[in-house]
């Protein structure tokens, strides 16, 4: 018996899904071979034209305040104080009265010391009169060359006794005036450090009160000698211009911050080194007219280094710094591609750099979009726009 052999017919809905996977299948790849890759876009940094420029550079050291004079009043002799004459903390004016010593004692020294004066000028007549009557007998032998010498020596005896006794009323006359303590100086007066009823002794070690002028100030700043040397060879090298009205001219920033509204004067910079500071001082004058400055306050001197005349500025968010924390500087050549420049920075002056070597003239330096670009890469350089101050 021969056995008949069915063929399998799969379902229509079979047939269906593998077309359709056929479909699909030559589409993506005609559309995969008809498209080509789109570059991707070039980056866009914003970069600054480094040009020369004149610019003034200025150091700002710490420094206190202290009186332009000060005197520490004390008593020239001993007595007890009946008078104070001052108001503390006022101002007083050079030769006003501040204490009165009670000056009986003084007076009576100064009475006795005439009294002794007027006996001797009125001995003296009487001496000399009998010295002239001894030398007119003295060549008849009335009398005895002995009694002639001592009759002559009590003249002298006597005009030495005078003179004396006036140098003794000049000394009692100054020590009387000392009892009448006075203001050698105008200025402000500070507290009294005795009352009424003391007891001062003359050139005692505390002062009775201090004076101090005001109307003009000092304010001494330190300079490192390091910092000293580095300006001296700026200057040698003709790197800075001291030249110029302005150049002793001080500005002052006080201890909240703000500017002193007046200038100063450099008057010197000393010439001795304080082995603990390794510093000089620079002494600067400020007027103070209206008594702002008072002494021992901490301020802050801005004082000129010179003009430098041909300076590079950048502004600080042109540089980074590598793993070693040296600075850097992306650059835009001719071809708009980008290069690293190592730079040598001098100080910041405001928002920007001061550049002493690595950058020329010419050189655009990117500002904006530096984490964009690597060096060697391809970038569009648009000028960089600094933001308005508000």
């Amino acid at each position: 018996m021969q056995t008949r052999r069915i063929g399998y017919t799969p379902p229509k809905w079979s047939l269906a899904l593998t077309a359709l996977a056929g479909l699909l299948l030559f589409g993506g790849c005609q559309k995969g071979h008809g498209r080509q890759a789109t570059p991707a876009p070039v980056p866009e940094v914003a970069t600054v034209k480094v040009s020369m420029e004149s610019i003034a550079l200025n150091t700002e050291l710490p420094g206190r305040t202290s009186a332009y004079l000060t005197a520490e009043i004390r008593p020239q002799v001993n007595g007890i104080i009946q008078k104070r004459l001052f108001t503390e903390g006022s101002s007083v004016r050079t030769g006003q009265v501040l204490y009165q010593i009670d000056p009986a004692p003084f007076q009576a020294n100064l009475d006795n010391a005439k009294a002794a004066a007027a006996k001797a000028e009125a001995n003296l007549a009487a001496i000399r009169s009998r010295a002239e009557r001894f030398k007119e007998l003295l060549p008849e032998k009335a009398v005895s060359q002995q009694d002639y010498d001592d009759a002559a020596a009590a003249v002298k005896q006597t005009e030495a006794d005078i003179e004396y006794w006036k140098a003794m009323v000049q000394t009692a006359r100054i020590n009387l005036g000392y009892t009448r303590i006075t203001a050698p100086i105008s200025g402000r007066i500070g507290k009294s450090n005795v009352t009424e009823g003391a007891l001062v002794t003359a050139q005692q070690p505390t002062p009775l009160s201090v004076i101090q002028q005001l109307d003009t100030v000092y304010v001494d700043v330190p300079q490192s000698t390091a910092e000293l040397l580095r300006l001296k060879r700026s200057l040698e090298g003709g790197r800075l211009n001291q030249a110029g009205a302005n150049q002793k001219k001080v500005k002052l920033l006080m201890e909240d911050g703000s500017e002193y509204p007046l200038a100063g004067t450099l008057q010197f910079r000393d010439v001795t080194v304080d082995p603990n500071t390794a510093s000089v001082i620079l002494r600067v004058v400020f007027p103070n007219p209206k008594g702002i400055l008072l002494p021992g306050m901490f301020v802050r001197a801005v004082v000129r280094e010179g003009i430098k005349e041909q300076a590079i500025l950048i502004p600080q968010q042109a540089v980074s710094r590598d793993p070693k924390g040296n600075p850097l500087a992306l650059v835009v050549d001719a071809g708009d591609k980008v290069s690293q420049r190592m730079l040598t920075l001098d100080r910041a002056i405001g928002d920007k750099w001061l550049v002493t070597a690595g950058l020329a003239t010419g050189d655009r330096v990117i500002v904006e979009g530096m984490q964009k670009v690597r060096p060697g890469a391809s970038v569009k350089a648009v000028p960089f726009e600094a933001p308005k101050s508000k």
